[in-house]
């Protein structure tokens, strides 16, 4: 007999406490506060009133969960909160120094200009952490309920419509038994159900399988940010100093890049992207990182720094074809959790914040309305297509498939498509989900991997790292890291791929223990260290790993990153 659950009715809810979800949630009550002026000024017109909006956010604080090399175009912000800076935007500093480097083994070449896509004059360095910490603020004095260490587990359907979400169980054991402190998580419901959880939002996966709102779409791809905050002795980097790298540690495969970020209080944020197309199964983009860092470059400005925080992410790269259908009934997809992200110019923080508030124009309509069906949503995803960053994102539509043949030919790809505004050889590149790239490790083991001794002061293990992440989870829970088959992880991963996993996860998460009496590796899950940035979900090449959430709060708290 199933459990009976207590159940919150809400007109919109929205799924993820990023700006995506936050925009979204200030613009529409911010709507409906001007159109309730105008009704009662004018005494025509019908207002919206006792109108509820609520954000879920299964971090343990709003900013807890959100991580970015973060350089911010304020255009959408300018929109949503005009006296944003008096209202004390947590801002870094204004881009106005930038420059793009090449890195040999040994030295850093310059370029002469910065490429147009990467020319961030008048945007902002920003910690996306403290950012969307202040923008829930802002989000709350709007009268916005929000509700962060709260995970949402499962969709509720009322037939084919979203009919809202169910809030992860508190207090199960290990073993799936309850606690003495057991709690049943509620079902919330709503009118919209918006889903913004980011990345590879776990929700997200089923909504778009349940309804195919991916057919006829490439398939989605990712790179993984692996990051650290850092606090030097001097001014060596000033606020707003932009500094991106190609080359070391990668040649001209995989893809990826450095990026160096000068923000307030003598400190810097630095990281290494990494395409999770790469072929190679034995490499780590943590020790990559580490590696970056012992480049003369690099190690000359942080040294004498201490590192401060660390973090990793994943960001949607495969662009304009990737983004799936946005709309269904009662339902609506936003942000990183559509694909929204521009890989061409390294930004997905606006056009989050825009899709937010271009869907929040939406069910502001649907509310006028009270029609809720997927026909009168569809308005969010015609709108979003047709403005600013729906451009920026067909013309930038090839723009990750260019790079699959490696960074010499993809740059010369990449020049055409920004000349010729998106098109090369024929306007659709097709691609290949990230986990079938990997080559089995009879291909490439003869070739050499290049690993860092960690010295605790300029390069650190992955324990250190997460650490420095603040990553808490409640041990005494069943692991949110699902495993399909362990079989196929004990016998037939590890003799093709040499288990994969055990390097891609930027946490340690997994680990392969020899028993003792038979010499047999076996499986180790150390999910208490899970940075929540979905590597595995996405690079598992069986897809025999899902990510779902733990109970809420649990994860890391970023602060600065």
């Amino acid at each position: 007999m199933e459990e009976t659950r207590e159940v919150m009715e809400f007109d919109v809810l929205f799924i993820g406490g990023g700006v995506a979800s936050l925009s979204g949630a200030y613009y529409l009550a911010k709507l409906i506060k001007e159109h309730n002026e105008k009704v009662e000024k004018e005494g025509t017109g019908k207002p919206l009133e006792e109108v509820s909006i609520a954000v879920i956010e299964k971090g343990a604080y709003i900013g807890a969960h959100s991580i970015s090399g973060a350089i911010m175009d304020p255009t959408p912000l300018k929109e949503l909160i005009p006296d944003f800076i008096e209202k004390g935007a947590p801002l870094e500093g204004e881009v106005t120094k930038e420059k793009v480097s090449f890195l040999t083994e040994k030295s850093a070449i310059n370029s002469p200009f910065v490429p147009p896509p990467l020319d961030n004059h008048g945007n902002y360095v920003i910690s996306l952490a403290t950012f969307t910490e202040w923008l829930g603020g802002q989000v709350e004095e709007m009268g916005v309920d929000i509700f962060p260490g709260f995970s949402a587990v499962e969709i509720l359907y009322d037939g084919d419509r979203v009919q809202g979400v169910r809030l992860g169980d508190k207090g199960i054991a290990p073993d799936g038994s309850k606690k003495p402190n057991y709690e049943p998580g509620l079902d919330l419901t709503a009118k919209v159900t918006v889903f913004g959880e980011g990345s590879r939002g776990s929700l997200t996966k089923k909504l778009i399988k349940r309804f195919g709102l991916d057919k006829g779409k490439n398939p989605p791809n990712y790179v993984v940010g692996v990051k650290e905050v850092w606090e030097l002795p001097e001014e060596r980097i000033a606020p707003g100093e932009v500094i991106h790298t190609m080359g070391f540690p990668y040649g001209s495969k995989p893809y990826g890049g450095g990026f160096i970020y000068g923000m307030k209080d003598n400190q810097v944020s630095i990281g290494l992207m990494t395409g999770l197309d790469y072929e190679d199964p034995r490499l780590d983009p943590h020790m990559e990182f580490q590696r970056f860092k012992t480049h003369p470059f690099i190690s000359k400005l942080l040294e004498g720094g201490k590192l401060i925080q660390y973090g990793a992410k994943t960001a949607p790269v495969g662009g304009y074809f990737s983004i799936p259908k946005l709309v269904v009934d009662g339902g609506m997809i936003i942000g990183d959790s559509a694909n929204l992200f521009i890989s061409q110019k390294i930004k997905g923080v606006h056009v989050a914040m825009r899709s937010g508030m271009l869907a929040a124009e939406a069910i502001f309509n649907a509310l006028l309305a009270d029609d809720f069906s997927a026909s009168s949503l569809e308005r969010y995803e015609k709108s979003l297509y047709e403005s600013d960053v729906g451009k920026d994102l067909y013309r930038s539509r090839n723009f990750h498939q260019a790079f699959q043949k490696g960074l010499w030919w993809g740059l010369i790809k990449a020049g055409i498509q920004y000349i010729f505004g998106g098109r090369i050889i024929k306007s659709r590149l097709e691609t290949e989900p990230d986990h079938v790239s990997l080559k089995k490790i009879s291909e490439v083991q003869d070739k050499p991997i290049k690993e860092v001794k960690f010295d605790g002061k300029l390069t650190f293990d992955k324990m250190t790292d997460v650490y420095y992440s603040g990553t808490v989870h409640e041990e005494q829970q069943p692991p949110h890291l699902k495993i399909g088959d362990y079989d196929i992880c004990h016998n037939k991963c590890s003799a093709e791929y040499g288990n994969p996993c055990v390097r891609f996860c930027p946490a340690g998460v997994y680990e392969m223990e020899e028993d003792e009496n038979t010499g047999e590796k076996r499986l180790k899950l150390n999910f208490s260290n899970c940075l929540h940035c979905k590597t595995c979900d996405i690079k598992d090449p069986y897809e025999n790993i899902t990510w779902t959430p733990p109970e809420g709060g649990g994860g890391p708290k970023y602060t600065r990153v």
